[in-house]
Parts: structure tokens; C-alpha cells; sequence
């Protein structure tokens, strides 16, 4: 299978992020899974093989696993309705059919809602830096961070008391922003926040007790939703990758440490190891640690789907 860095399709581009390639097709959008890999918000100049691939088709099996409650904007990823839908705009789906079977979603339209909806069961990655430094100002009393409150005796990896809902703001440059649930509500509303905040949480507490049955513990992920045709709130985008996701082997797990797991933390860890200063241009990745990612990427697809 070809290695995938961008398309360029004869249709109509609607959206070219740090991972998809979205085109407009008809009433629906084309969403492509390139094999481009984002750290720190910029997007790395190596592809990851396969990476793509495994997005969508994980993002397939939990928008199916979920929908008989939670309203997503997949509309198929079968090759025979991508083809059909190719068809119907006039290309020939045979010309297409090695670049974008497996990683490519036929979806609905709709419009984004500004917020990132993010979910922590356990404190990693930024939580357990900014829980740090709120622990040192706090010296001892609880600790306060983003008008949630911490116990002060939490070590890095610990599970939380209970899964806290973090918002942030979608930056389309640059670096998301954590904010408060206060904040996101001035932004959005209180309704739709909340809204967000309970299916955001539902969905991590029931993917977090589906994934330990597979042998993997979901640390933190994050959602992203928008409001289709009849302004019905949807999950859209992607859903718990090893991109939105932290995912670590339950058998290794121990708490005081960083843990080993099937995501992009293993090229975060590398890039910071080298000292990048993590404003573009991002440094190309050797060629082992493409493939330890890439090993990382299938393996979470493979333990998860089986």
C-alpha cells in the first residue's frame, strides 16, 4: 500500500487539516486519513506507514460500537458506496480505489463546534505538568486547575478520583488552549456544553471499560462534535485513535511513572529527547522510530478490533 502524505483530488477541497484531506462530494464530504503525523501542533515532514488506515478504521468501529446513543456524522466507509459516490461526480473509482480504500470516510456535513471535548481518567501529558505546578502553589492544600479540584498527592499515571471533562479551544494555528468549563460555556452556551460534557465523559467511561477487557487502559481522549443539517449535536472527525488518544498496555501499568503506550506519546518523548523547540519546521523522524510508530499504531487497531 502506498505511503500517503496529501491527496490531490479533482474535487472540490473543503478542508485540508494536519492529518485529513477533506473534499466536498455532492451533499456528503470525502474525509481522507493521510499518513501525516502532528506533534506539539505541527505537522512532521515523515509519514507514518499505514497510519491512515488504522485511524479510519478505528474510528469506524467505535462511531458503530456507540451509535445506537451517540449521533456521529459517518455515513459509510465501504469501498463499493466511496466508489458509488465517486461515480456520481464523474470520476472513475477504479483510479482511486489503491490510494483511498481503508482510509477514507464518506460522511456528513456539518458545522464544527469550537471547543475540544477532552476526557482524563488518569493525569498525563500536560494535566500532570500543570497539576505540578498548581501542587507547588497549592503547598500541600488541595489543588486547583481549571475550577476542578485535585487531591495533592497524586503521582504521574495515577488514575483520577473520577474522569474529568477538560475543554480546550480549537486552534486552526498554533497550540489548543485549555480553558474552563465556565469559559467554554460563555463561548458556546451552557446547553451545548453540557451536552458535550456528558457525551464526552459516557464515551470515554464506556470505551476506558471496553479497552481493559482488550488489555489496554484509555488514560485521556478527545472528541470533537458539530451540529449537522437539522442542528443535531454529532460526534464527527475521529474517534479514540492513537492520535485523539493515550492508550497503555494495562499489563505494564504503574502508576509514578510515564508508561509505555500504543500512540504518538513515543514520538513526542523522541522529539523532545533531541531538544526541538517545537515551532516549525518539525525535524524528519529516523527511520526506526517511523517504524516503532508505526508497530504502535497497528498494535493498538489490533489489540482493539482484534
Amino acid at each position: 500500500m502506498p505511503l500517503v502524505y496529501e491527496t490531490e483530488l479533482p474535487l472540490p477541497l473543503h478542508a485540508r487539516g494536519k492529518v485529513r484531506d477533506t473534499y466536498a462530494l455532492g451533499n456528503a464530504l470525502l474525509m481522507v486519513a493521510t499518513d501525516r503525523l502532528s506533534a506539539f501542533d505541527v505537522v512532521l515532514p515523515t509519514p507514518i506507514p499505514d497510519k491512515g488506515r488504522v485511524l479510519t478504521q478505528l474510528s469506524v468501529f467505535w462511531f458503530r460500537k456507540f451509535e445506537s446513543w451517540m449521533p456521529h456524522h459517518l455515513i459509510s466507509a465501504e469501498w463499493a458506496d466511496i466508489a458509488n459516490a465517486l461515480m456520481q461526480a464523474g470520476l472513475n473509482p477504479d483510479a482511486y480505489r489503491e490510494l483511498l480504500d481503508g482510509r477514507t470516510m464518506l460522511v456528513k456535513r456539518a458545522t464544527p463546534i469550537p471547543i475540544e471535548c477532552v476526557a482524563r481518567g488518569y493525569i498525563a501529558g500536560s494535566l500532570w505538568k500543570e497539576y505540578r505546578a498548581a501542587r507547588a502553589r497549592a503547598r500541600g492544600d488541595a489543588v486547583a486547575l481549571y475550577g476542578l479540584t485535585l487531591p495533592p498527592d497524586l503521582q504521574e499515571s495515577s488514575p483520577l478520583p473520577e474522569p474529568l471533562f477538560t475543554p480546550a479551544t480549537k486552534a486552526h494555528a498554533g497550540h489548543d488552549e485549555n480553558i474552563s468549563f465556565e469559559q467554554a460555556c460563555a463561548l458556546v452556551g451552557r446547553e451545548t456544553m453540557t451536552l458535550l460534557r456528558d457525551y464526552t465523559l459516557r464515551l470515554y467511561r464506556e470505551a476506558h471499560e471496553y479497552a481493559r477487557t482488550r488489555g489496554i487502559i484509555l488514560a485521556d481522549t478527545k472528541f470533537e462534535f458539530g451540529y449537522d443539517a437539522t442542528g443535531q449535536v454529532i460526534l464527527i472527525d475521529e474517534a479514540l485513535t492513537p492520535d485523539s488518544s493515550r492508550f497503555w498496555d494495562a499489563a505494564q501499568y504503574q502508576p509514578g511513572k510515564a508508561q509505555p503506550s500504543f500512540d504518538k506519546q513515543f514520538v513526542r518523548d523522541y522529539l523532545e529527547s533531541i531538544g526541538w523547540n517545537k515551532q516549525p519546521p518539525a525535524p524528519a523522524l529516523p527511520d526506526e522510530i517511523v517504524a516503532q510508530t508505526a508497530a504502535r499504531y497497528r498494535n493498538a487497531l489490533q489489540r482493539l478490533c482484534g
